[in-house]
């Protein structure tokens, strides 16, 4: 990383950041390939909105920023929707907060915040991941958040807070089932955190999606394991296979 100095009259030096790898990653990503509701997303503004910010040393430079990606870059504030390009934008806003200036980093944390409350349009709802080919746009920004746990505990009570925004964007990958009556008790990985209570789930296999009406937390993670034990009622361990993974149904369905 270097870092420049900016000198205004009177004023202390304010130290500008630029990451080479950041840089480097928002420009090797195609904007313009991402989908996104073409009379609201504006590719464009999210490349230069992401670079304009990773450059930010001013409480203006970082609202200007700010405006490009919540007015058509990643989310369009006005109208409370997110694109997909979102989900990309994460990790690099994520960057942006840890090794910018200051106003940078709050920017950079906002927008995350409100991408992750905002709604997607019909058709624009889903992303491809590692973990999946059709998760959620909120799902996918909440494990972003989680990757970065130590660094937003660190920042006190905004940090702590988009965690259990992000906790809510719980996610399951079974790993192996049983019968139990007519019902099925699944073993496997979750993070974030389920709910009490019967809750609908989607549940991911081979690239198709299904909803399960009645799911509840059988027995949680002990110590920090992450593993768990979900109750799945009316369904035989067959239709739930290892690697079939479970996110909430509510994300599934949250449309603009």
């Amino acid at each position: 990383m270097t870092c420049k100095t900016s000198l205004g009259p009177g004023q202390r030096g304010a130290a500008r950041c630029e990451d080479a790898a950041v840089l480097d990653a928002i420009d090797a990503v195609d904007w313009g390939a991402i989908p996104g509701h073409p009379d609201w997303y504006e590719p464009a503004r999210a490349a230069r909105g992401l670079r304009a910010l990773a450059d930010a040393a001013t409480l203006v430079e970082a609202a200007e920023a700010s405006s490009l990606l919540g007015g058509g870059g990643i989310v369009h504030g006005h109208s409370a929707a997110v694109f997909p390009a979102a989900a990309v934008a994460t990790p690099l806003l994520l960057d942006i907060a840890q090794q910018g200036h200051p106003a940078a980093r709050d920017a950079a944390l906002g927008l995350v915040d409100e991408a992750l409350s905002s709604y997607p349009h019909v058709e624009y709802t889903r992303v491809t991941t590692s973990y999946g080919t059709a998760v959620p746009i909120c799902c996918a920004i909440a494990h972003e958040l989680r990757a970065r746990t130590a660094f937003l505990a660190g920042l006190g009570k905004r940090g702590r807070a988009l965690l259990a925004d992000a906790a809510e964007h719980w996610r399951f990958e079974i790993r192996e089932c049983v019968a139990e009556g007519n019902d099925t008790a699944a073993f496997g990985a979750l993070v974030g955190c389920f709910p009490g209570g019967v809750h609908a789930a989607e549940v991911h296999v081979g690239g198709e999606i299904a909803v399960l009406d009645e799911v509840v937390l059988e027995y949680p993670p002990v110590d920090g394991s992450g593993e768990a034990c979900l109750r799945v009622t009316g369904r035989r361990p067959a239709e739930l296979p290892p690697g079939a993974v479970l996110f909430p149904a509510e994300c599934g369905e949250r449309v603009h």
